[in-house]
């Protein structure tokens, strides 16, 4: 066997049913072994594809076999299937906000910048002029609410900790790379267990926004060349590489990771990434990356 099929469901609605199983058996060419990581929420199918087959075509196949079931399909060769290096967006993929909207909402301005930032992650819009304006519209904001943001309206993703918790506990890097801020990316990055965090940074004076961004902005070139900087420095083969977001500011890095993964994304990203998880939580990255529910961290 060379290939796995990973079905997974959200924890909640244990969709992996046996008859969502047998569906995906029968799309599959080689059949050799099923493995249940999670009941109801996680199979594996490991099998042997045929000549010819494209691992794109394998995974809409199996999709189709299994209808409107809630569940995600990733196909992928066995072969470096448990990753060394992770790189993650925040906003919209590790929390489940976007940060520079939550700021708009101190000053009234939340549905303007929100509207922005929604065109600029579905690719409407280049990313780095319309970080530029939103953070102009920001400019006397105090630098103090960032704190209070953080406490009243910013929730980390479920199965965040455990995917960071999980993957350093058996040897990987792990890195939280924003087109956000730092002054956000700092706290969520400890808060999660990240080794570290990159991000823009939001100038200052006298205690409030400048209405400036620091030069060069972190955007898509940033951080696929952050995925190849870490795996070259932490000597870890590109295959053996996942990077997981959910905007167009993601597309580079998730278009040059060993996997790269659309995470509930905008439809430009999970169109183009070689894995979507829209059912799921992020503890399916660690399921498609064969853990089993038992290998999770405590967290």
């Amino acid at each position: 066997m060379s290939h796995v099929a990973t079905l997974v469901s959200a924890p909640a609605t244990e969709a992996v049913t046996a008859a969502v199983v047998a569906a995906a058996r029968s799309a599959l060419p080689g059949l050799e072994a099923e493995v249940v990581l999670a009941p109801g929420i996680a199979v594996d199918l490991a099998f042997m594809p045929e000549a010819g087959d494209d691992t794109r075509a394998l995974t809409e196949r199996v999709r189709a076999a299994i209808g409107a079931a809630p569940v995600d399909v990733v196909v992928q060769p066995i072969a470096h299937r448990a990753k060394g290096l992770l790189i993650a967006d925040m906003d919209s993929t590790m929390i489940g906000q976007e940060c520079i909207d939550e700021l708009a909402a101190e000053v009234g301005l939340k549905d303007l910048i929100a509207g922005i930032t929604e065109r600029a992650m579905r690719g409407e819009i280049a990313f780095e002029p319309a970080l530029r304006e939103r953070v102009g519209l920001l400019k006397g904001l105090a630098i103090d609410v960032v704190d209070k943001v953080i406490d009243e309206r910013i929730r980390l993703t479920p199965g965040a900790r455990e995917l960071v918790m999980t993957m350093r506990a058996n040897g990987a890097y792990t890195a939280l790379v924003s087109g956000g801020f730092t002054v956000f990316t700092s706290q969520i990055a400890r808060t999660l267990g990240f080794h570290e965090n990159r991000a823009n940074i939001l100038l200052e004076e006298g205690g409030r926004l400048a209405g400036l961004v620091a030069e060069p902005i972190l955007g898509q070139d940033a951080k696929r060349a952050s995925l190849i900087e870490l795996a070259e420095t932490q000597k870890v083969p590109m295959a053996a590489t996942l990077a997981v977001g959910d905007g167009a500011n993601d597309l580079a890095m998730i278009r040059e990771a060993g996997l790269g993964v659309a995470y509930h994304a905008k439809p430009k990203v999970a169109a183009e990434a070689a894995a979507r998880i829209d059912h799921g939580d992020l503890t399916a990255l660690l399921y498609i990356q064969g853990y089993e529910r038992d290998d999770f961290a405590e967290v």
